[in-house]
């Protein structure tokens, strides 16, 4: 479900963090995956899965949460 997405991308940001990678890097892969569909995406109601444009906006809600674990790889 959307539901579960989220939250698999919720702990993907801070599983990232983690691990020394930057999470904003999640943001750019999904705006990279927008701009590929070219605007072609089924109605977000019809899908399992969020909108690349409602996951962007998600990451960003996360993203002060996710911040708090990063600490740069070598540092």
């Amino acid at each position: 479900s959307r539901n579960q997405e989220t939250e698999a991308d919720r702990l993907g940001l801070t599983f990232m963090a983690m691990a020394g990678y930057d999470p904003h890097n999640a943001i750019t892969f999904w705006q990279r995956m927008a701009a590929q569909g070219n605007g072609q995406q089924q109605p977000e109601f019809l899908s399992t899965h969020p909108a690349e444009d409602t996951r962007i906006q998600k990451l960003q809600e996360m993203m002060p949460e996710a911040l708090k674990y990063y600490k740069p790889m070598g540092k």
